[in-house]
């Protein structure tokens, strides 16, 4: 007999938490070094890089990975021979381990739960409450998965109900590429098939917690019908050429995992989510001995890399920013930003449209300036500001047109693509898209040099913010022509891949 102790599953969960905020996982570090050496697209090998750099910066300066800490996912197997000394109900113990992990005074981690998702959608502002899945087996111990899932991954999950004669591999390969670069690739593709919906989705979720195997896969051969399965998917869905953050490249996926369960037979559920470039997790056991341990990767695992750009880069002062300049901007340019930006989401992007729309002077004046698409993390100690990578910019595509030809912005920062409503008002406007890479918040702080808070304070990491900046890097994805990198990138790669293929093949 087991008994569990309230405190020592609440410490567990708090300090799994803020353990996976500043490591990756060694085996994701690994597959990730292992794209990064193999990579021959400047632009995804840059992107690898700063990845890379970040996650290693991360690891040494136990700060978040992601500005996106993620809503936290909880799997549990819980041992029918366990007690429990506490008072508090399972998720309520589970909960107030989440509180602690995120509210922790010395990496405090963004708060992105809301309450009454189709209402006020208020903050919780401690990440409350966790997603939590409690299995009941055999035994004496408490079995626990934790992830932080961030929402640009958990946004390009898909679903189908397939018919039975249906071919889940063209289903997937028909969909990935609609999922654009939101879930910031290169990361893990997990697959459930079969049983009923919701289980098809909780098996994809589950599957992208185990370790990642695929070269030692490909090494030994496949042994059945799903592990076939997930090394085609490997290399079709590689093969679609969209690469790190979408900009074109050999590596879209790391690894793809496969769960399946009985279904009924009319059916064929099929469930994908994908982790991202941000990848968070850690499993670990709870026997009665007290909480759990965990033990920090070997700094060894990260390639010894600095982060240089080449000698084509340009340097940018946003403070004398003309549309003349951004005019001679090309899809594709890396970028060193200097000077003072302004930041927005989602709330503020309504907040400002809805002002316009009315007849409003807007708080601020947008004239010629750039707003990065951003929601950081608080900072600590001598910090400016928390890890700052971007937001997903296609969700701001509905407001483009009304704040280039009504505020008057000149240009944008987010990650991702942007879609054609996006592009038609960019081109038209003569404007410029940029992203910074999602994945590397951290190394995207260290280039902010002062934050001053203009409007909307009670829109918390959402407000209106002033950034002065110190070359920040950037790769300009839309031109004022209206050329996406995002298009054009994984076209030139998809067609280098099937060609290095065909070679093989003759």
């Amino acid at each position: 007999m087991t008994i569990i102790k309230q405190e020592d599953l609440i410490q567990s969960i708090a300090d799994a938490l803020q353990f996976i905020s500043y490591y990756h996982p060694t085996d994701f570090i690994r597959a990730m070094r292992g794209a990064w050496e193999r990579e021959e697209s400047p632009a995804a090998k840059g992107a690898l890089t700063q990845v890379l750099v970040n996650s290693r910066m991360c690891a040494l300066g136990k700060r978040p990975i992601c500005q996106d800490t993620g809503i936290v996912n909880v799997l549990m197997s819980v041992g029918m021979d366990v007690q429990w000394d506490s008072e508090l109900s399972l998720d309520d113990m589970i909960n107030e381990g989440v509180r602690r992990g995120y509210t922790h005074p010395d990496n405090v981690l963004r708060g992105s739960v809301l309450v009454e998702p189709d209402g006020a959608r208020t903050n919780t502002k401690d990440n409350t409450p966790a997603v939590i899945h409690t299995k009941i087996v055999p035994g004496d111990k408490l079995e626990i998965e934790v992830a932080a899932k961030g929402g640009g991954s958990e946004a390009k999950a898909k679903f189908a109900m397939l018919n039975p004669s249906d071919s889940v591999v063209d289903w997937i390969l028909s969909v990935v590429p609609t999922m654009g670069a939101g879930w910031c690739p290169p990361g893990i593709l997990g697959v459930g098939i079969g049983g009923t919906p919701e289980k098809a989705m909780l098996m994809a979720k589950e599957s992208l917690m185990e370790t990642l195997d695929m070269h030692e896969l490909q090494e030994r051969g496949a042994s059945n019908h799903l592990e076939e399965m997930r090394m085609e998917l490997f290399e079709r869905v590689n093969g679609l050429g969209i690469g790190a953050q979408g900009l074109g490249g050999l590596t879209t996926v790391l690894d793809v995992k496969v769960k399946d369960y009985p279904t009924h037979a009319a059916n064929k559920p099929v469930a994908i989510i994908p982790n991202c470039s941000a990848t968070r997790h850690i499993h670990f056991t709870l026997d009665g001995s007290g909480p759990a341990e965990f033990t920090p990767p070997d700094m060894a695992e990260w390639p010894e890399i600095e982060f240089e750009l080449g000698s084509d880069v340009r340097k940018v002062n946003l403070d004398t920013l003309t549309p003349e300049e951004t005019h001679t901007w090309k899809s594709g340019d890396t970028l060193l930003l200097s000077g003072k930006m302004l930041t927005g989401r989602d709330a503020a992007h309504k907040k400002l449209v809805d002002m316009i729309d009315r007849g409003e002077p807007l708080p601020v004046d947008f004239t010629n300036r750039i707003i990065y698409y951003v929601g950081p993390v608080d900072p600590v100690r001598d910090e400016v500001v928390g890890p700052a990578g971007p937001t997903t910019a296609t969700r701001m595509d509905k407001f483009t047109r009304t704040m280039l030809e009504k505020a008057g912005l000149a240009g944008m920062i987010g990650k991702a693509e942007r879609g054609q409503i996006a592009i038609d008002a960019i081109r038209d406007n003569k404007a410029v898209s940029m992203i910074a890479v999602g994945g590397a918040a951290y190394l995207v702080a260290k280039a902010i040099t002062k934050s001053s808070l203009l409007a909307f304070p009670e829109l918390g990491m959402e407000a209106i913010y002033e950034f002065e900046v110190k070359d920040m890097p950037v790769t300009v994805s839309v031109d004022s022509t209206g050329e996406s990198v995002h298009i054009e990138g994984p076209k030139i790669w998809s067609k280098k891949i099937a060609e290095k293929i065909a070679v093989k093949q003759v």
